[in-house]
């Protein structure tokens, strides 16, 4: 990535002279039709960008804020994650895409709370009127904030990374596909009426990706989606590229060190000036990396062993994915926000659920103990071909279900 450096000025800006050469500010009101138009025309560049950016994004652009999501909400959120990070290809790291399609719902609601709604039910459309939150959204759960402790957490970094070691995954073969089905729901902040900030996220949605081995040929089906068709999207890339930390493919883990602490000076390092701090920097990338992706056995215990080493990274004894799975977590608050990223496991096989982002203290309308997002993993596997499921591959190509199966997986909802 290109940085421009900061220019120190040599002498303090006079206003009143820049003032003097600039012409006067003009009139900001405008009509009803023009402020329509706009918003129209607004809301169709977001989607344009936002489906451009799901086919066609490079690795090293940058992609929306899970903010997390994405941000997301960071990644709106989440995905989100908190702090600026490098775009890139979603056919490495798919999970953003459904960040940087729920911006298309932020940005709804700005419009509306500049404009005064955008009409339709629960709005008039005229100035002052009462905005409908956004569509396919609920308002987003609160949760008690669990203690996190670097008391116990070594051991169970040891039983987590053991049982990663010890998993008998397949091994992709030319022509086949990585698949990750998972339920997900990201943060959407919408300003009501009032002009407070209120908490909603999306509904609780599936989201299916398959991914060739050399990152170079993918799908994505996520339905709830406007800016993904119902039948999916493609995530070929425009052409062959170099993939990093930030844009992986399964071939490219396969070259990672194993070790936690080279593994560990790898990421400080290629994610050097990125996000609100190096640790939480260097735990995000670690969480990316194990998200949406089918992980080499000895690659996942090396980053487990590696994230225990991130100061500022506890150990939390109850939390719960997207499903109501409940387990222990290795988790770590972002400093900057107070957004606390728990990734979570099975207590008797340590296998890894999924995600969960809890607000620990109020922020900018955020209330302490709002979910953010979070993820539940239900599905990882190896198949024939983009767009099929699981059972339909050859007998044995299929990896043990990553969680216990007497436990329904809900098809919406929080």
């Amino acid at each position: 990535m290109i940085r421009t450096p900061w220019r120190r000025r040599d002498e303090p800006l006079d206003h009143a002279e820049l003032a003097r050469l600039l012409p006067a500010p003009g009139d900001p009101e405008l009509s009803s039709d023009r402020l329509s138009g706009l918003e129209e025309h607004l809301m169709t560049e977001i989607r344009n960008e936002i489906q451009n950016g799901i086919r066609n994004v490079t690795p090293g652009a940058e992609s929306p804020p899970r903010t997390g999501a994405s941000t997301g909400a960071r990644n709106v959120t989440p995905g989100a994650e908190s702090g600026s990070r490098p775009a890139r290809r979603p056919g490495r790291r798919p999970v953003l895409a459904g960040a940087g399609a729920a911006l298309v719902l932020v940005a709804a609601a700005g419009v509306a709370a500049l404009t005064g709604g955008l009409g339709g039910p629960g709005g008039s459309g005229g100035p002052g009127s009462a905005v409908a939150p956004p569509a396919g959204t609920v308002p987003a759960p609160v949760v008690q904030v669990a203690r996190g402790s670097t008391e116990g957490l070594a051991g169970a970094v040891a039983d987590i990374s053991g049982a990663a070691a010890r998993a008998e995954l397949p091994e992709p073969r030319p022509g086949q596909f990585l698949y990750v089905r998972s339920e997900v729901s990201w943060m959407v902040t919408w300003d009501g009426a009032d002009g407070k900030n209120e908490s909603y996220v999306e509904k609780l949605h599936p989201r299916e990706v398959w991914m060739s081995p050399d990152g170079g040929t993918g799908w994505l089906m996520e339905p709830y989606k406007e800016s993904i068709d119902r039948e999916g999207i493609t995530l070929d890339g425009p052409g062959p590229s170099r993939p990093s930390l930030n844009a992986p493919s399964y071939d490219y883990l396969r070259t990672l060190p194993t070790d936690p602490d080279l593994l560990l000076k790898k990421i400080y390092d290629e994610t050097e000036g990125e996000g609100n701090s190096p640790d939480q920097r260097a735990f995000n990338t670690i969480g990316d990396l194990l998200r949406e992706q089918v992980v080499p056995p000895e690659l996942a215990a090396g980053l487990y062993r590696a994230a225990a080493r991130i100061p500022g990274v506890v150990l939390v004894d109850d939390s719960a994915d997207a499903v109501g799975r409940h387990g222990v977590a290795i988790a770590r608050a972002d400093e900057a926000d107070g957004a606390r990223t728990e990734w979570i496991f099975d207590r008797e096989t340590y296998t890894y659920l999924g995600e969960r982002t809890v607000q620990t203290r109020d922020v900018e309308g955020v209330k302490e103990g709002t979910v953010r997002g979070h993820t539940a993993v239900t599905d990882r596997a190896v198949v024939d071909a983009v767009k099929q499921p699981p059972a339909a591959s050859a007998p044995g190509e299929r990896s043990a279900p990553p969680t216990p199966t007497s436990i329904p997986i809900p098809s919406a909802g929080t």
